[in-house]
């Protein structure tokens, strides 16, 4: 009996170290899995931005002959392509700038926009497609490392008015 009593105590000081073990593990993982949904989440919300900017700057190179217009038709298919977008974030700050490219910025006119001009001093349009308030849509345990607000930007030089 003695000897049974040895046996079970030697055991009983290792009772608990699976517990720790899973414990500590289960903290890497879970840290690992919530942080490749985070980085995944962002990444799809942020390309999806992209590609509302990309559509509505392809846009203003099709559709209307001034730059307003065109920034204007920019801003309209940058908007409808983003609405996939959950309605905590929205409204979207979606804004679209027609400027003359390079160092002699300014705005543009239908006389800049023309292939008589150098390239550097053509008329480019600048759309961009904001979303604030990220903190509300991604997961709440790691907030402060994740941005508040992400944006998609696209910019195209423009041709000759249609």
């Amino acid at each position: 009996m003695n000897r049974a009593h040895r046996r079970h105590s030697t055991r009983w000081p290792q009772r608990g170290v699976y517990a720790i073990e899973f414990a500590f593990v289960f903290l890497i993982f879970f840290s690992l899995l919530y942080g490749i949904l985070s980085y995944g989440m962002l990444l799809t919300f942020r390309m999806g931005l992209q590609n509302a900017a990309e559509d509505g700057a392809r846009a203003a190179l099709r559709y209307k002959p001034t730059p307003p217009e065109r920034a204007a038709i920019a801003i309209q298919v940058a908007t409808q392509r983003s609405q996939w977008m959950p309605s905590v974030v929205r409204p979207l700050e979606v804004t679209a700038l027609c400027s003359v490219a390079g160092a002699a910025a300014g705005p543009c006119s239908t006389a800049t926009c023309t292939s008589s001009v150098a390239w550097d001093q053509r008329c480019q349009i600048i759309v961009t497609v904001k979303a604030k308030r990220m903190e509300l849509l991604l997961p709440p345990i790691l907030s402060f490392a994740l941005p508040s607000q992400i944006a998609g930007q696209a910019s195209m030089l423009l041709g000759d008015p249609p």
